[in-house]
């Protein structure tokens, strides 16, 4: 037979189950001690390579407009050159426009072909037009752009200055001749001596007169700018 055990027996008997709890370990924290020395070095060293950024920065920068400044000299003096030949051929051929226009004052049927019943034709004393040639300016806008003056002397400034100025007044020519032969005087038969002269005289106050000096002054630009 099974002997009964007391209750209170029986709960003794189980096992007891002890719960641990778990202990976190804790890293020790450690702390760098610099002194006055470091910090000083680091300081330093953080100086020095922003300065040297800096310099670097500036050098590439500087060789880079010297780059692009030498470039716009260099166009301003094919410019120039091109200008001086057009300036040129542009005089041969107005030389020839005052014979065209001494021919129609002594030659009657030659002044008919220019004016004609009221109605001008100025092909028959400027086949080619009043301009013959453009005189260009592009290189010399980028130049005043671009600040090119500060590296050259003020002597080949005034020079250069001078030159295309004059080369502007080239442009005068068209307005003026305009203003003349839109005019109704300009188209009276009785007035045609009177209106080839002042053709004449506009001719030779905007261009022809200017020109040779204008030729030479565009050498000595040239020239000049030779030594940037």
């Amino acid at each position: 037979m099974e002997e009964n055990l007391p209750e209170e027996n029986v709960a003794a008997a189980e096992p007891v189950v002890v719960k641990t709890a778990k202990v976190k370990k804790e890293i020790p924290e450690v702390l760098t001690v610099r002194n006055w020395k470091e910090y000083l070095g680091e300081s330093l060293l953080i100086i020095f390579s922003v300065a040297l950024a800096l310099v670097v920065t500036e050098y590439f920068n500087s060789l880079h407009e010297k780059r692009q400044a030498k470039e716009i000299l260099n166009q301003l003096k094919e410019e120039l050159a091109n200008n001086k030949q057009n300036a040129a051929l542009q005089y041969t051929y107005h030389l020839q426009v005052f014979k065209n226009i001494d021919s129609a004052k002594k030659n009657p049927a030659f002044a008919k072909q220019f004016l004609d019943s009221g109605k001008i034709h100025i092909s028959v004393l400027m086949p080619e037009g009043a301009l013959y040639k453009d005189m260009n300016d592009v290189a010399w806008q980028a130049a005043k752009q671009n600040d090119i003056f500060s590296r050259i002397d003020f002597a080949t400034y005034s020079i250069l200055t001078d030159v295309y100025n004059n080369q502007q007044r080239y442009l005068n020519l068209e307005p003026s001749l305009e203003r003349l032969l839109v005019s109704y005087d300009a188209r009276k038969q009785e007035n045609l001596q009177v209106t080839l002269t002042l053709i004449h005289d506009a001719l030779f106050a905007w261009i022809v007169e200017r020109t040779p000096r204008l030729v030479k002054e565009y050498q000595q630009a040239i020239d000049r700018l030779e030594k940037y």
